[in-house]
């Protein structure tokens, strides 16, 4: 099975109280017609806004617009081989671990099976408490090890510290995990473009946002006419001081053979693929405003033997 037909996997960490649930949650209002697949231990750990809910039956909640929420109980590999096959085939699927799993391993089961391609591994924190519990003997050795996991970190509620506080969590997170890719949010609003490579334009849903928090972040559309190396693109779009959250689109080498461009976080990957997709030589960049080098991206062409343009 191809990387284009396999159905992408984001697993998400993080301990009990750092916003998993408002995050969930938050994405599927935010789904608009994208078909998510929400995998919980059990529904009682998650609890999804009952004005979402559709239908509950046996281990399986319907939720408005096409999603599901299910309940995988001690069996995830069992849940994971069957959304390949059900009725409301996800387009998306999205892992939510208890507060005390370490996301890794649960990344390395989606990859023992084909029909599934891993997005990423996505650890939320709290920008109030994060320093208070990594310093608890018991929970601190955990929550290191779940950041130590993440492709990309979202530091939630960071409107309940000010100035010098953020900032000692920034240094620490920092000494931790120097290439670490961190996105700062309030109430887990975050755009999914940025966390969900399932959605079809991500430069449109960026687009979209205008209004809202998610200004804050900026889409780039790069086409890339040819590559002589995709492995050393989708490395150097990875590389932390281009501050790109996310990378997406399909090109073609030299030798005519498609890869799938993927990068989130500081993971950059370029696979083969055998089954065309509708556009090649495009990719859609997505970072935070700020932060983003848009020339240090567009030298990533001198990397890879790329002719590359923005067409932002």
């Amino acid at each position: 099975m191809s990387a284009v037909e396999a159905i992408p996997v984001t697993v998400l960490g993080g301990y009990l109280g750092a916003g998993k649930t408002t995050l969930v949650n938050h994405l599927l209002r935010e789904a608009n017609g994208l078909r998510i697949a929400v995998l919980v231990n059990d529904f009682g750990e998650l609890p999804i806004d009952a004005d979402l809910i559709e239908a509950e039956e046996d281990s399986v909640l319907s939720i408005a617009g096409g999603c599901i929420c299910c309940s995988y109980g001690s069996d995830l590999m069992a849940t994971l081989q069957s959304l390949h096959v059900h009725p409301s085939r996800p387009q998306h699927v999205l892992i939510e671990a208890s507060g005390v799993a370490l996301p890794k391993p649960i990344a390395d089961s989606v990859g023992l099976l084909p029909t599934l391609q891993l997005d990423g591994i996505v650890v939320l924190t709290d920008a109030d408490t994060v320093l208070a519990r990594a310093g608890d003997p018991y929970l601190g050795d955990t929550i290191e090890r779940q950041l130590n996991d993440a492709d990309l970190v979202i530091l939630n509620k960071v409107d309940l510290v000010g100035d010098e506080k953020l900032a000692a969590v920034h240094g620490w997170l920092d000494e931790l995990r120097p290439a670490l890719k961190c996105i700062e949010s309030v109430h887990a609003r975050v755009p999914k473009a940025a966390l969900l490579s399932a959605v079809e334009d991500p430069a449109v849903q960026i687009a979209a946002s205008s209004g809202s928090p998610h200004v804050h972040y900026q889409s780039l559309l790069l086409s890339c006419d040819e590559v002589a190396d995709a492995h050393a693109f989708a490395a150097c779009l990875a590389r932390p001081e281009l501050g790109l959250l996310r990378v997406k689109g399909f090109i073609e080498d030299v030798n005519g053979c498609i890869h799938r461009i993927q990068v989130v976080g500081h993971r950059g990957k370029a696979e083969p693929i055998t089954t065309p997709p509708r556009t090649v030589g495009k990719l859609v960049a997505i970072g935070l405003a700020q932060r983003m080098d848009i020339a240090g991206v567009a030298a990533c062409d001198g990397v890879a033997g790329v002719l590359m343009r923005s067409d932002d």
